[in-house]
């Protein structure tokens, strides 16, 4: 009998994610937050009911009146407007299937699929829908939108079967992005960034109306390039290869990397997409920890 995956999110992430809420950056502006009634409870725009507070409630859902007249703390529940339908975009090329040396085991496309089933976590916590998109070698792989455990249930199924090979397919085949996500939804790309078609998408959807997160996962050693001795550096995608001495070349690397990032980030602020990038070696839910502090992210 074969044994079970490990869970791709730890005990410990999954308890600091119920700090985080997953918020469209368009919530206030001319959608709202949705077009239908949601049965999940949050700080919304219709009054559900109270509840007893909890450590980690904000102070401005106090009701401060029946405080003053039971001398006990309530919490104003609501019915959040519309909920999200979150689409989770991944990028299963061959270049995700890289690892640093200390951790062999844990590759881009493993920590891409830990971080998709955070997000998709916040989702179920809010009673918002949400599905797949794979984008890779084979072309797209889809798992329908849906809501709850069950759902939860088919994400981690296709997130476990995943491989990471081959290229960015044709644009003409990407077909079934464009027939599921909708213009209120919100979508949240995991890749490395490195595949200019993929940003190239992000930027077009972003342009059609969608709200798109991009979350770059880059490797330990793409951040500090730790080669010291000569060593063979290969594209996963196109086999080429680069013979060369670390130590030599390691400050015009750094250098063109860094511009390289600069340039991604531009791109992407200039497209109006939120962006963070996460590293191989960080906690897997930092990227979306960075995003809770900035306006217009998530919110904790």
């Amino acid at each position: 009998m074969a044994a079970a995956p490990p869970p791709l999110i730890p005990a410990d992430v999954r308890s600091r994610l119920r700090g985080l809420r997953l918020l469209p950056q368009r919530a206030s502006g001319r959608r709202g937050i949705g077009m239908h009634a949601s049965r999940s409870r949050g700080a919304g725009l219709e009054f559900a009911q109270y509840r007893a507070y909890e450590p980690g409630d904000e102070p401005r859902q106090i009701d401060w009146k029946l405080y003053a007249r039971s001398d006990r703390f309530f919490v104003r529940e609501s019915e959040r407007e519309s909920p999200l339908t979150v689409w989770l975009l991944l990028d299963t090329t061959a270049s995700m299937a890289q690892a640093d040396r200390a951790r062999s085991g844990w590759t881009r496309l493993h920590g891409a699929c830990a971080l998709a089933a955070c997000v998709a976590e916040l989702a179920l916590q809010q009673g918002d829908g949400f599905g797949l998109i794979a984008i890779g070698g084979d072309g797209v792989r889809l798992l329908p939108a849906g809501h709850g455990l069950r759902q939860r249930d088919r994400l981690h199924l296709q997130l476990h079967a995943l491989r990471a090979h081959g290229r960015w397919p044709p644009r003409e085949r990407l077909a079934p992005v464009w027939e599921r996500i909708a213009g209120n939804d919100l979508v949240v790309m995991i890749g490395d960034g490195f595949d200019d078609d993929a940003i190239a998408l992000a930027e077009r959807l972003a342009r059609a109306g969608r709200d798109v997160v991009h979350l770059q996962l880059l490797t330990a050693e793409e951040r500090d390039f730790p080669f010291r001795d000569g060593h063979r550096f290969r594209d996963p995608e196109t086999g080429d290869e680069l013979l060369g001495d670390g130590a030599a070349v390691r400050a015009g690397y750094l250098a063109r990397f860094a511009e390289a990032r600069r340039t991604l980030d531009a791109r992407l602020q200039a497209a109006g997409i939120r962006h963070d990038t996460g590293f191989l070696d960080e906690a897997i839910d930092a990227p979306l920890q960075r995003l809770a502090g900035r306006r217009g992210g998530h919110r904790g």
